[in-house]
């Protein structure tokens, strides 16, 4: 049953204060000054005291105006209807398509049981020879991209969503500046990706409250999506900025700050929404790829710090580049195992050569004598950087493995890779002449 209040306590910045009784946390509310209307969520329960963040702002709203709590939390419409559309953080359409209202889901509900969960198992590949063949995305799995202001990690995302081997994508951007939006928006369309994606957008213009149902709008329709069958790839940007909606809205709420300001609960709200990644036996799955910029470049940044402990590694995007040192797939051993005989070892190979590479270049700008192992690894880094490393590069596993055995062919002998020789004579290139 719906309740109505008209007596207002208090407003302090976007936070309206009312006395009732029965209200739920994240509960919705509609506050209605005049002719408008604006909704609210319940975000603190003291006793009979309901502290509720106004949506739209608390700009003209008076002590002496109505507020209307609907007994429901924040729902989204879970429908066929949503492919191919744009929402804002409260599920109302960006794209001035029609308002749909079937099939109402809760959003920001538990995570599935873990043991109902099942071992990861599927690569998804994605075409981009630093994920698959290095650090392969697994199916259900949860893994952060670090990167600082600056990097192309929207490009980044925006390249996966195009080209993952996927039934569908949700995107979920927080905080986005305006071209983002249009960037992700226009890259989709014009390469026919946008039939299969869902996008809820949060702009940095917007309300803060809906920064923080943006993850939970794009997880709920993801889960349900995937107990229909579907493999889905739910893509975030960028985490910080939901952190620091939970950080405002603390402080509006006058909690008691944690490490550089942050709330305290920061590491569990983080995890409630990545442990959503989950394969479902005999359904489908939910995978999550989620950017987390590091202010300062600082890993030890409260935000990257907790995502840590929480994801199954990460993607470091330094330079334009997916660096291979500190990016980590801590799940690929599931999978890369099945894919080709080579994989692992070629793998495993070419970043040790790629490790001693960067030695050589240290030594080359110390000024030290070079010798001829030190211009072979020099040769072959330009080479491992221009053609695998680079993110404009979008060609599958299989021919990126080729790929990596012509690298090596070109610089090296047999003898000085490392590899097992009964790899080398199935798979080193055969020259011309030979």
């Amino acid at each position: 049953m719906q309740k109505v209040y008209s007596k207002i306590e208090s407003i302090v910045g976007n936070v309206i204060t009312v006395r009732a009784k029965g209200v739920r946390n994240s509960e919705l509310a509609i506050v209605t000054t005049g002719t408008d209307q604006s909704y609210a969520n319940v975000i603190k329960l003291d006793n009979d005291l309901v502290s509720l963040q106004v949506f739209s702002g608390a700009q003209g709203i008076s002590t002496g105006d109505q507020v209307r709590f609907l007994g429901v939390p924040m729902r989204v419409s879970y429908t066929e209807n949503l492919l191919g559309r744009v929402f804002d953080g409260t599920g109302t359409p960006r794209d001035n398509g029609p308002s749909l209202t079937d099939n109402m889901i809760d959003i920001g509900g538990p995570a599935v049981n873990p043991a109902k969960r099942i071992i990861p198992r599927n690569m998804i590949r994605t075409g981009i020879p630093m994920i698959d063949v290095f650090n392969t995305l697994v199916e259900s799995q949860k893994l952060p991209i670090f990167s600082v202001s600056g990097e192309p990690y929207n490009q980044l995302l925006a390249r996966i969503a195009m080209q993952a081997e996927v039934d569908l994508i949700v995107l979920g951007g927080m905080g986005l500046k305006f071209d983002d939006y249009l960037f992700f928006k226009d890259t989709l369309e014009a390469s026919g990706a946008m039939s299969r994606t869902i996008m809820f957008i949060h702009t940095a213009s917007d309300p803060t409250v809906e920064c923080m149902l943006v993850p939970d709008m794009a997880l709920a329709v993801a889960e349900r999506f995937a107990l229909d069958g579907k493999k889905v790839l739910v893509l975030l940007t960028d985490m910080t900025n939901f952190a620091d909606a939970m950080k405002e809205m603390a402080i509006t709420m006058d909690q008691v700050p944690s490490n550089r300001g942050y709330p305290g609960d920061l590491y569990s709200s983080l995890a409630a929404r990545y442990e959503k990644a989950v394969d479902f036996e005999g359904a489908g799955s939910v995978t999550i790829l989620a950017v987390t910029t590091m202010p300062g470049d600082d890993v030890t940044h409260p935000v990257p710090d907790n995502t840590g402990y929480i994801t199954e590694g990460q993607y470091y995007l330094k330079g334009g580049r997916i660096e291979p040192f500190g990016s980590l797939s801590r799940l690929k051993q599931q999978v890369n195992k099945d894919t080709r005989d080579d994989h692992r070892a070629l793998m495993d190979g070419m970043i040790k050569l790629y490790a001693s590479y960067k030695e050589s270049v240290e030594k080359k700008s110390m000024g030290f004598m070079m010798t001829e192992w030190d211009d072979k690894l020099l040769k072959y880094g330009r080479l491992f950087e221009t053609k695998l490393m680079d993110l404009s590069v979008n060609i599958p596993l299989e021919q990126a493995l080729d790929l990596g055995w012509e690298i090596l062919s070109q610089c090296f002998e047999p003898n000085e890779t490392g590899l097992k020789s009964d790899l080398i004579l199935s798979r080193w290139p055969k020259k011309l002449n030979d």
